[in-house]
Parts: structure tokens; C-alpha cells; sequence
């Protein structure tokens, strides 16, 4: 017998165009609603079909957010799959698909048959296969057959009749087949379900940001679609009307600032979404924001570069990019969220930063964070009233007036009798320009004092663990809490702990003690460590190790557990 209990990593592979992502929305839902916590994170090929792509679905006992590297369920849709898998698939690796595809050219090949073909054919069109490639995996699990009929009449009711049933026939004979697998195979499955489960929230890292830009006041975006960041571009079109959004797709990323910029100095709150090849031609735009001091919200999905890189591949190379994008010095702040909690509550964050200061302000997620697929408590959701930092002007206003903190009263066209000037040049209290070296450094110092209101509401690290007795602290930023947080209990050793920083920039000052007479590593998706180097710089600590990687690929729990083990040996801890 073959016995799978408290954490099954399911993957589906596939090339583009065979319905992998069908399965994997389908599967998740219909998992959550029986009470498993799911996770799913996807790899794919920047193509639009061919190729071998790759969605792994973990189903546990308790909440994870992590990508392994074992494979316990292989759903292999074509003879790709094993091949560009190999590394993953082990002995224990139980393969699933139909043999005369998968097993095309090779002599030995260790797969469960599934005549996906046979049953595509007895159902009248292959577009059912995705549904009977659901049916199986539930069958296997035992699942609920009327949840999954449910399930089933919900999503294609939309399609008529006639689809609904069609599916359900296709659901039941994969249901039926998969039950006859694991009776035929030995196979039992023993996950503890959690009813609390079935009413969490199941979204991926596009929809939990575009919620938190929602719930922010967000009321125009302007971007030029790129590859992962347009998926907020695209959620807000989505939901443009229930919520009173303008949706700009620019002619290119630079109008795309600027279009922003423009909005906001109107009385908008705008967001532009792009990945790092589109964000190095909006640097200048990021130059005038600084200047002109009106905000701008930056999002930027990253990808491995630099130039074309890697598209659909995932990376923390771009934090050196928004730290000193644009030419001069002005302030800034950048959010980096762990969670699709933080990814909600980050974006509000921004944009409070963002219009309280009048400053640019970024939010860096990447590919893996942004397609990863988890549920969670609707309550852990946490909501901030936005606040609007605009006032109506007097007729002396002066827009740039000097403050003590640096934040001169922001006004907009039309709103008062204020007259709202702006300048790119070097400018004086009214706007105007000005080449007065005293103006300068009176207006320069006004500028970047912002940067100590900005530090003191600087949000602080999550502490994982007693950081405090701990001889070594792990510091992630970023999408990688969730592989920290889980290596961390496998080690389940008290003198390792981590941090993570959901905030990069500025970082708060009270944190640098929580690092004093300890070995710091820091657990970073570059190759240089970019937020080790901030680390020194803004702490002035030493950082013992760092853990870095740059394939494309997010950690596996795995090889972070390998490296944990191997520092506490090399450290003598």
C-alpha cells in the first residue's frame, strides 16, 4: 500500500494550450471547498503554445506557502514532460498519463495509463479532458462526488446546459477512473480536512494585490502590458466599473509615468504596473515625480534579467533598480510583500506613503509570487481608511511652501483659488524657476528631510521564531517568507530564527538591534544580494552568509533545509 498523508505535492505538466491551468483552477477550488489547504505555484515557457510548462499543486494538513521539490503525483500530458521534470521525479514518484503519448520513444516507462484520448472520444471533443483529469485526481483522493458536481454546474453555468452536463459526464468518468487507480495501484490517500478552510478566500498574488490597490482609493492605472506585471493592469480593467477605475494602456511604458504623474498632480490616485524591462524607460518619469513632488505608486513584477531575460521566470534582481532609479537624490520608500495578506495591506500602505509624502513609491513582487494560488481567512485581511492628503487652496498658496518636516500642502487645479504650478527645474516657493544656489539647497534639503517621517513609519519585520535567543537570524524580503517560515520548521532547532522585511526601504532604525552579536544570513532570489548589501550599508552590520539563487526557479523547502543544516555545521553553532 502506498500511503500519502499530511502534505501531497501534485504537478501537472503539460505544454501550453492543453488546458494545465483549467485543471489547476479547478482542482484548487474544488480541494478548498472540501476542507485541504491548497498551494499552487506555476513555471512556464514565454510562448503562447508549445513547450513544457509545469503547475504544482501541495494539498496539506496545515496552511504552507512554499514550492517543494518532490513530486508525489505527476499528471504528465505529453512526452515532454518527463523529461524536462527528470530532477524532481523520483522512485517513489507515482506517474500518471496516457503511455502511448508520454512513454513515446523510450523502452522503460513507469506510468499509470490514462486513455485521456479513449475518453475525449466517448465524450465528443478534447476540451473535456480537463475535467476528466480533475475527476481522477478526485477519485484518487476519495474526494466528494455531489461537492464536485456542484462545483461543476457553478463554473459552466454561464455555457448553457448542454456544457454543464457534458462536464459532469467527463468529471464522473475521471472520478470513477481515479478510484479505480488507487484500488488497482495500492494508492490511499489520509489528509485531515478543516472545515474552517472551506470558506477562506482562494486567490493568487495578481488578484490579492489588485484587492489591496482597490481598497487604497485607487482610481486610475496607466500601463504598457508586460510580462508578470500586467496581471494587476488586467484585474483592474476587470473591475473598472464596479469601482470607478480609468484604464489607460499606454502607448508605451514613459507616457505610462507620465500619464500617472499627470493624474495624480489632477487629484487621482494612480498606480502604473510593469515588469523591470518596462520600469528602466520610466526612470526619468520616476526624476520628475521626485521633483515635482507628486506621488506615483510603482508596481513592478519581477523577472529575471537583464534585457529579455528570462520572461516568465521569476527573480529579486530589481531592488537596486527602484532604489536608485532616476538621476539626483530625492526620497522614496519600496514594499516587498511575503504574503498575499501583505500584498493587500502593502498596496494601502503605498499609496498613504506615496500621497502623505509625495514621493515615489514601489511595490517589487515577481512571477512566483504574483501566480502563486493559497486560501486564507477573509479576517486576516487588515483594511486602512484612505486617507486623503489633498487641501483646497487659498489665493497665496504656495506649493512649494518650506515646512519643518519637508511636506509642503499639496493642492490640486480647480480646487481653491490657489494657483497649482509645477516645475521640473530647480523652482522656489511659488514654482518658479529659479537657479538661486540658496533656493537650491533650501528646497534640496526640504526635499529629502521627508526621508525621517518616511523611516519613522517605516513598517517593521516580521519576527519568525525567538529571534531574540537565536545564534543565527535568516532574513528574507519579499516572496520568500513563506519558504523561510516552513524551513524553519523542519529544522525545528531554537538557535536559528528568521526575519522578514515587508518593507526594503528606508529600514526601520529600531530593527538593527535585533541583529547585534548574532550570525546573520540573508535568503535572497539574486545573485549579488542586493538586500544583503542594503543591510550594510543601512545597519552597518555584517552579514555571515547569503543564500542566494538566480536559475529562474523559486527555493525549494528542500535545498533551503540543505543549507540550513550546512551553516549550523560550518558555524559551530
Amino acid at each position: 500500500m502506498k500511503n500519502f498523508s499530511r502534505d501531497i505535492s501534485l504537478v501537472l505538466g503539460g505544454s501550453a494550450g492543453m488546458g494545465i491551468q483549467t485543471i489547476e483552477a479547478t482542482l484548487v477550488s474544488v480541494l478548498k471547498r472540501e476542507g485541504y489547504h491548497v498551494f499552487a505555484s506555476k513555471e512556464y515557457m514565454s510562448r503562447i503554445r508549445g513547450g513544457s510548462n509545469s503547475t504544482e499543486i501541495r494539498i496539506t494538513n496545515k496552511r504552507r506557502a512554499s514550492f517543494v521539490k518532490r513530486i508525489d503525483f505527476l499528471f504528465a500530458l505529453d512526452a515532454d514532460v518527463i523529461p524536462h521534470l527528470e530532477k524532481r521525479i523520483t522512485s517513489k514518484t507515482i506517474i500518471l498519463g496516457e503511455r502511448q503519448k508520454v512513454c513515446r520513444g523510450t523502452t522503460v516507462c513507469q506510468v499509470i495509463d490514462v486513455p485521456f484520448t479513449q475518453f475525449a472520444n466517448e465524450l465528443g471533443n478534447p476540451i473535456y479532458t480537463s475535467t476528466v483529469a480533475v475527476g481522477i485526481v478526485l477519485g484518487m483522493f476519495r474526494a466528494d462526488e455531489a461537492l464536485f458536481e456542484t462545483y461543476l454546474r457553478e463554473r459552466f453555468a454561464r455555457k448553457g446546459n448542454e456544457i454543464v452536463e457534458k462536464n459532469i459526464e467527463a468529471g464522473k468518468k475521471g472520478y470513477d477512473f481515479g478510484k479505480h487507480i488507487a484500488y488497482n495501484e495500492g494508492i490511499e490517500v489520509n489528509l485531515s480536512q478543516n472545515k474552517a478552510v472551506e470558506k477562506e478566500i482562494l486567490i493568487d498574488g495578481n488578484d490579492a494585490l489588485g484587492l489591496g490597490i482597490l481598497a487604497s482609493g485607487c482610481n486610475y492605472i496607466s500601463s504598457y502590458p508586460m510580462s508578470p506585471g500586467t496581471g494587476i493592469l488586467t484585474f483592474l480593467a476587470q473591475h473598472k466599473k464596479e469601482f470607478g477605475i480609468v484604464i489607460d494602456q499606454a502607448e508605451d511604458e514613459i507616457s505610462a509615468i507620465n500619464h500617472s504623474i499627470g493624474a495624480w498632480y489632477a487629484g487621482a490616485r494612480a498606480i502604473v504596473s510593469t515588469s523591470g524591462g518596462g520600469f528602466d524607460l520610466m526612470t526619468e518619469g520616476v526624476s520628475l515625480s521626485g521633483i515635482i513632488e507628486t506621488p506615483i505608486v510603482v508596481h513592478i513584477g519581477q523577472r529575471p534579467g537583464p534585457a529579455t531575460g528570462l520572461p516568465t521566470r521569476t527573480e529579486q534582481a530589481d531592488l537596486n533598480l527602484v532604489l536608485y532609479a532616476g538621476h539626483g537624490e530625492f526620497p522614496r520608500a519600496v514594499f516587498a510583500p511575503g504574503t498575499h495578506e501583505e500584498a493587500f495591506f502593502l498596496a494601502q500602505q503605498a499609496f498613504f506613503i506615496a500621497d502623505k509624502y509625495q514621493i515615489p513609491v514601489f511595490i517589487l513582487t515577481d512571477q512566483y509570487f504574483l501566480d502563486s494560488i493559497r486560501s486564507f481567512p477573509e479576517e486576516s485581511l487588515q483594511t486602512l481608511t484612505p486617507e486623503n492628503h489633498i487641501i483646497k487652496t487659498d489665493a497665496d498658496y504656495k506649493r512649494y511652501a518650506l515646512t519643518p518636516d519637508g511636506i509642503s500642502p499639496r493642492g490640486v487645479p480647480g480646487y481653491g483659488q490657489g494657483l497649482v504650478g509645477i516645475d521640473s527645474d530647480e523652482h522656489d516657493e511659488d514654482a518658479h524657476i529659479t537657479e538661486s544656489a540658496e533656493m537650491r539647497v533650501l528646497m534640496h534639503e526640504k526635499r529629502l528631510g521627508k526621508i525621517k517621517g518616511i523611516r519613522e513609519e517605516a513598517l517593521l519585520p516580521t519576527e519568525i521564531g525567538d529571534v531574540h535567543h537565536a545564534e543565527m537570524i535568516v532574513i528574507s524580503w519579499g516572496s520568500n517568507k513563506g519558504v523561510l517560515e516552513e524551513a524553519l520548521i523542519h529544522i525545528d532547532d531554537e538557535r536559528i530564527a528568521g526575519v522578514h522585511f515587508s518593507q526594503v526601504y528606508p529600514l526601520p532604525e529600531n530593527t538593527k538591534k535585533l541583529f547585534a552579536k548574532k550570525k546573520v544570513v540573508v535568503l535572497e532570489n539574486n545573485a549579488s544580494g542586493q538586500f544583503a548589501n542594503l543591510l550594510k550599508l543601512e545597519y552597518g552590520i555584517k552579514i555571515s552568509e547569503s543564500i542566494l539563487k538566480y536559475d529562474g526557479d523559486p527555493f525549494f523547502v528542500e535545498e533551503v533545509v540543505k543549507r540550513f543544516k550546512t551553516l549550523i555545521k560550518d558555524f559551530e553553532l
